[in-house]
């Protein structure tokens, strides 16, 4: 049946006929399915041109939906034969994931948005039991490098909600830019929310766009894209990057930064790729400010998790800067790498406060992990290892296996190349959770993402190049039970379901990239990249050319 990703437990009836959807079908939702029976009838009436209407009163329908307390909150089952189709689920996530696999079950054509002529609707006689592997499994999308209007944000979600995955990180701040409202600061989305220009490619190239880029989302873009991930079983965990990062803060807003070692009233949004030096100051102001920017952000995102980032903070200006050195000094620290985890600290605390948990990139283990902070491992496994064995939970996201910035292929015809190769099968073959944990340790892995830096993606065409096909393999690594030894997984059982996974990517029209190579419309000709030599290991060896 090509389900991606795997279930748990498929028993087919080979010989039994199918079950056949029709105008006529009707839906039967128990109570407390009422949500799910509406993306089912959404999802499914677009593409068949079918009513699905709700059953009557008393009255069973070929199509039933139902809840049942033994199960998790994600685990589903599913029932077809030539009488009915039965989805049952612990909770609404669950029957989620059981719509997206009645869809798959249907043929590609369930995942357009009108009917085609001559489609028929059959599901094959099958028994499927499902649950997930992770409670967490996600990708990061960067709008800050380049800003993706809210419809691509939406149809993003999409695309999570077809693959089981059920967290959109969301990257909101940089240096780049600023995309999140903020009433009482106005200027972080009037100055931080656009630059004059972009770099073209790597620096190296020396290539500007001289094309002003920008953009940002108020808050009710926000409650709307929450309200509609959250209908699909996706929770947005929205990133509000400090204390590095933040050159479009401090450019609407001077008095953020090191104004005793920079003219930071001369600063602009910054229009290089890279890490800027211009980080926040680490007054009580500047926490002030951000408490405040955090306390608008809760009003919008409902999610336990809020990211602030805490990665790649030059600490050059905290150096040079006798506010910075006085401030260490008054809090009685060693070095800036404790007042970066000072900063950290506080937001860990206010957040929990309010009931939120922090979590941020690996870095906040310099200095001293905040104690109820969560771990983005991303420069390897060995922030995960060290956060996992302290009892910290943690997402693993290695830097080396799942960003998918990194091209997909060596060659001149991959556009832009950044970074080492990482293909389909490498991305199929990562596993979250490494051998150097113990059993309790493991248990902290809480999931895994995939992510994706913006700085060589212009468009949602570019995005979803680089996020397909490679993110459906990480969807059945982040859901389904995967032997733990990489090389023990059935690569070509895979690569064959992906045959037919590749028909559903284009019924969604999503631009993946090709097994055979990009599309001479996907090339991106004589703008360089910066990719890296070498295969990379589990820490990050490899040198740059």
């Amino acid at each position: 049946m090509d389900l991606i990703p795997a279930p748990s437990h498929v028993q087919a009836g080979p010989d039994a006929p199918p079950f056949v959807l029709h105008a006529g079908s009707r839906i039967a939702a128990a109570p407390g399915t009422a949500a799910a029976a509406r993306r089912l009838r959404a999802e499914l009436s677009a593409a068949t041109g079918f009513d699905l209407d709700p059953a009557p009163a008393g009255q069973d329908g070929d199509l039933r939906l139902d809840l049942d307390p033994a199960l998790g909150a994600e685990e589903y089952r599913l029932s077809a034969d030539a009488e009915s189709v039965r989805l049952t689920a612990g909770g609404p996530a669950g029957l989620g994931h059981a719509v997206q696999t009645l869809r798959q079950l249907l043929g590609p054509a369930a995942y357009r948005t009108a009917p085609l002529p001559g489609a028929s609707w059959t599901v094959p006689a099958v028994e499927i039991r499902d649950a997930p592997r992770f409670g967490w499994r996600g990708a990061m999308l960067d709008v800050s490098r380049h800003f993706m209007p809210k419809a691509g944000v939406l149809r993003f979600v999409d695309q999570l909600a077809a693959h089981k995955l059920n967290v959109l990180h969301f990257h909101l701040t940089d240096d780049q830019g600023w995309r999140f409202e903020v009433k009482r600061y106005p200027r972080l989305t009037e100055v931080g929310g656009w630059r004059e220009r972009s770099m073209v490619g790597y620096r190296a190239g020396n290539r500007r766009d001289d094309q002003p880029h920008g953009g940002y989302y108020t808050q009710d873009d926000l409650r709307e894209i929450v309200a509609y991930a959250a209908a699909r079983g996706v929770t947005v965990v929205p990133e509000i990057d400090l204390p590095g990062h933040n050159q479009a803060a401090v450019a609407a807003y001077p008095e953020l930064g090191n104004t005793d070692v920079v003219d930071t009233a001369a600063l602009g949004t910054w229009t290089d790729w890279g890490v800027s030096e211009n980080i926040l100051n680490p007054s009580e102001a500047t926490l002030r400010f951000y408490e405040h920017v955090l306390e608008e952000l809760l009003e919008v995102f409902p999610s336990t998790f809020v990211h602030l980032g805490g990665d790649e903070c030059p600490k050059d200006q905290w150096k040079q800067s006798p506010a910075a050195q006085a401030r260490i000094a008054e809090l009685g620290l060693k070095d800036e790498f404790e007042l970066q985890s000072h900063v950290i600290r506080h937001f860990d605390g206010w957040l929990a406060a309010r009931g939120r948990r922090l979590i941020g990139w690996d870095e906040i283990l310099e200095g001293g992990l905040a104690p109820g902070a969560a771990v983005s491992s991303w420069r390897g496994y060995d922030g995960g290892i060290a956060a996992a064995n302290a009892g910290h939970d943690v997402v693993m996201c290695p830097e080396q296996h799942v960003y998918l910035d990194h091209r997909q292929a060596d060659g001149d015809d991959e556009p832009i190349p950044v970074g080492w190769v990482r293909t389909l099968e490498d991305v199929y073959r990562f596993e979250p959770v490494p051998p150097q944990l113990d059993e309790a340790a493991a248990a902290h892995v809480i999931g895994t993402q995939a992510n994706l830096w913006t700085e060589f993606m212009y468009s949602g065409r570019d995005v979803d190049y680089k996020a397909f096909p490679r993110l459906a393999a990480l969807a059945e690594v982040a859901w389904s039970d995967l032997p733990r030894d990489p090389a023990a997984r059935d690569w070509a059982g895979f690569e064959r379901r992906m045959a037919t996974h590749y028909l559903r990517l284009e019924a969604l029209g999503v631009e993946y990239r090709h097994p055979d190579g990009p599309r001479p419309w996907q090339r991106k000709p004589g703008i360089v990249g910066r990719p890296l030599a070498g295969k990379p290991g589990p820490s990050g060896e490899g040198t740059a050319p």
